[in-house]
């Protein structure tokens, strides 16, 4: 079996819902679809997530990010932090551990380094997207955090189940950015509910160009992709494809550069990355 015909296998099989999922991912996901529940409050929602440690130390670092932390008083309980930043964020917050999540099962160390530089790869991105969504467009902060979480979730599905398909990976990704990431993403997204609002910010950012100023979700996630001090391992890299953030920065966005603005904005997301890497 070749490797188109694996991604093909797996994205059918993701398509008629048999995901093949860790037994804590499930866990979260059952979290997930709690808090989900209209008839979820305050404190039942605090308690949920007191119960899932990574959702707990996720959520308040989370809340004392600059990002969150406007008024400067630290936060070190689940319920204020559930309070500071309510159901939408904490959705956003269990489902990036849910993302994680699938990458630590893997028994092959070298797709667990991969899974873990994917994962910091992410953090960046969605960190950035929020902060360049609130500072350069009339979009949703919260929506392109979210997004930035989950556009390779596909791409960790896939590393975690390496281990039923070894070598899967090895020769390049060249068959993975050109068809494996699509059907297998697609599917993934589907199954795990995620908006169609944010699903299509996806598609516009595998088959996207760069708009600048960013107008859409998919522009800013191309933008912070671009911008990640780490790039994606399932990618090609900056000095491969000859782009990068460092060919952007010096661009101007109104009367401001992008430099400006990131130096401006340096520790909102520096203060979120880290807090998505807790």
């Amino acid at each position: 079996m070749d490797r188109l015909e694996i991604f093909r296998n797996i994205a059918s099989q993701a398509g008629r819902g048999e995901l093949v999922f860790p037994a804590n991912v499930s866990a979260s996901i059952k979290l997930q679809k709690a808090l989900a529940d209209p008839d979820c409050h305050l404190e039942l929602a605090a308690k949920l997530v007191t119960a899932e440690p990574l959702v707990a130390a996720r959520t308040v670092a989370i809340a004392n990010s600059a990002a969150y932390n406007r008024s400067g008083g630290e936060i070190n309980n689940v319920r204020a932090a559930v309070m500071r930043l309510g159901f939408r964020t904490l959705n956003t917050i269990t489902t990036s551990v849910i993302v994680r999540q699938l990458g630590r099962t893997i028994n092959n160390p070298g797709m667990r380094i991969k899974s873990a530089q994917l994962w910091e790869h992410c953090a960046h991105v969605a960190a950035t997207a929020y902060v360049l969504t609130s500072k350069l467009t009339n979009g949703d902060p919260e929506t392109a955090m979210f997004a930035g979480i989950v556009h390779e979730v596909g791409g960790f599905y896939l590393l975690s189940r390496t281990d039923d398909y070894p070598g899967l990976l090895e020769g390049g990704t060249e068959d993975w950015m050109e068809y494996g990431e699509k059907m297998i993403g697609r599917a993934v997204l589907k199954k795990l509910g995620v908006p169609q609002a944010v699903s299509d910010a996806i598609e516009s950012l595998w088959h996207g160009v760069r708009v600048l100023p960013p107008q859409t979700i998919g522009d800013v996630l191309l933008l912070a992709k671009e911008l990640s001090p780490v790039p994606s391992p399932l990618h090609r890299t900056v000095a491969e494809v000859g782009v990068g953030g460092d060919n952007l920065v010096d661009d101007y966005i109104g009367d401001q550069s992008l430099r400006e603005l990131l130096d401006d904005s340096e520790e909102q997301i520096r203060t979120l990355t880290a807090a998505l890497l807790v």
